[in-house]
């Protein structure tokens, strides 16, 4: 199969792995060993010989550093220097050519049902063992392919398919029913996502816990989360391991990841309803808050697609056996669930990538928040480029995939070290970097040393001792009010004051 993402220019390859864009007499970023911290990269450019003015505005954020110890600086440059960086070319959408990409991955499914279904068969192949083993790789493959259809009915959820609306939401809606997505459901909190990326109380997937939630779910108080002990590798195995298989799903039916402030519905909608099993808060329900009422309808339309598809399974179940459509559909199935989460928590979850308060976050500073990745030839073919370019499409959703790592270039110029991607290792890399993201990212919390603005900025903390420790703080203390019979207060002192 050809290529469906350009090769990259060799002179402009993203192979950096924690700052990028830095000076060329300074010292690049270190590659960092796995579990260890990478070297500092210099935080020289062009954007820190400002002005006087500028470098108060810097210096009153006080020290920001990321979870590796890097220094950073909130980004800033504006979307419109974003946009006009990228030549016009890359905005033009083609259905003739989206479409030709959604029959391959549908041909590419198709041809490899039909050898397996043909010709792996006791008949063929007398060991129970090899055609075991060959049908697990079956699966594995499916589930890529799967992926890569999934990924061109995204392209249609963001406009980026064609420049015809119907278009893109017909095939959208087809491609993503098969695959048990409510299209038009997803389609409207994923517009979210996009409009909140990195924002700690509007964004839609993979927020981060706050220093007071994740103490709170290890029943620790605040204070205690730098005193915790190690966890164990067996404990961030399992919920590794449950992420990625029951992520997918428990995000659709409980917005597990997704913000929790649905009371500032602006309907009205969410009040008294949470995340969570029987919150009122999912992707099937028209009364989600995660909706408007204008959109109601579109909901209730991906419900009957999905009912449809749930019936035609069954009937394949029925006639054909289940055990064949476990093999045949639901393995596969799985291996997409997988494969979806693992890029969507890897493309916003990383030690160098910070999250904004409401007060501090901006869509500029949201887009910037993201990392790119390398998946090698299954990513840059069979899933269409959607791990190695994905900064570039939080700064304009409405780019086709095939044009993505020509604006991608174009916009590291503007981005300079603000700009992330992780490609050390390639493909195994990518894979790592799963176990490497749950050790070191477990929740986020203001610097030791902000100040000001920089108080709305958070990084990364864990409680495994890797990178930059959490910051100490006392137990709460008794304060005594002025007056007499004066009450006690509870308060809360740092070991810095």
């Amino acid at each position: 199969m050809a290529s469906t993402a350009r090769p990259q220019n060799p002179v402009l390859r993203r192979n950096i792995t924690t700052d990028s864009a830095v000076s060329s007499s300074a010292a690049s970023a270190t590659a960092s060993p796995f579990d260890s911290p990478a070297g500092s990269a210099s935080n020289t450019s062009l954007s820190s010989l400002g002005s006087a003015g500028e470098a108060n505005v810097k210096n009153a954020r006080g020290t920001l550093v990321d979870t590796y110890g890097n220094t950073f600086e909130i980004p800033d440059y504006t979307i419109k220097d974003i946009r006009d960086a990228i030549p016009k070319h890359c905005f033009e959408r083609s259905g003739a050519r989206g479409l030709y990409y959604v029959a391959r991955d549908i041909a590419s499914l198709a041809a490899t049902f039909y050898v397996f279904h043909n010709y792996v068969t006791p008949e063929n192949i007398p060991s129970t063992a090899i055609r075991a083993g060959l049908w697990a790789g079956y699966t594995f493959v499916q589930g890529l392919f799967g992926t890569g259809l999934w990924v061109m009915a995204h392209e249609c959820g963001h406009q980026s398919f064609s420049p015809s609306k119907v278009l893109n939401d017909t095939v959208g809606f087809i491609a993503h029913t098969a695959l048990l997505v409510p299209y038009f459901s997803w389609k409207i909190s994923h517009g979210k996502h996009h409009k909140a990326t990195g924002h700690m109380e509007r964004d839609m997937v993979f927020v981060p816990k706050t220093r007071e939630v994740y103490a709170s779910r290890v029943g620790k108080l605040v204070h205690q989360l730098d005193e915790l002990t190690e966890e164990t590798p067996i404990a961030t195995l399992i919920h590794s391991i449950g992420q990625q298989l029951a992520g997918w799903p428990l995000y659709l039916i409980s917005n597990v990841t997704g913000h929790n402030f649905h009371e500032r519905q602006p309907e009205g909608k969410g009040q008294g309803k949470k995340n969570g099993f029987f919150g009122g808060v999912n992707h099937f329900n028209p009364s989600s808050p995660l909706y408007e009422k204008k959109d109601e309808h579109l909901i209730l339309a991906s419900d009957i697609g999905l009912a449809a598809v749930a019936g035609t399974l069954w009937y394949i179940g029925n006639n054909y056996g289940f055990s064949n459509l476990l093999v045949w559909y639901f393995i596969p199935y799985l291996w997409v669930n997988h494969w979806l989460v693992a890029i969507t928590f890897l493309q916003h979850t990383d030690p160098t990538l910070p999250h904004y308060d409401a007060q501090t976050w901006t869509y500029t500073r949201g887009a910037a928040a993201t990392i790119d990745r390398e998946f090698g030839f299954i990513g840059r073919t069979l899933l269409h480029g959607i791990i190695e370019t994905h900064v570039l499409h939080h700064y304009v959703s409405t780019i086709p995939f095939y044009h993505a790592d020509e604006a991608s270039d174009a916009i590291r110029e503007v981005m300079g070290k603000h700009y992330r991607a992780d490609t050390e290792g390639g493909s195994w890399g990518f894979i790592k970097a799963i176990w490497k993201s749950a050790r070191w990212c477990q929740w986020v919390e203001p610097n030791e040393g902000a100040e000001g603005e920089g108080k709305g900025v958070l990084f990364f903390r864990n409680r495994n001792g890797l990178g930059v420790p959490p910051t100490k703080m006392a137990a709460p203390v008794a304060k005594p009010t002025a007056g007499k019979g004066a009450k006690m207060e509870i308060g809360v002192e740092s070991d810095n004051e």
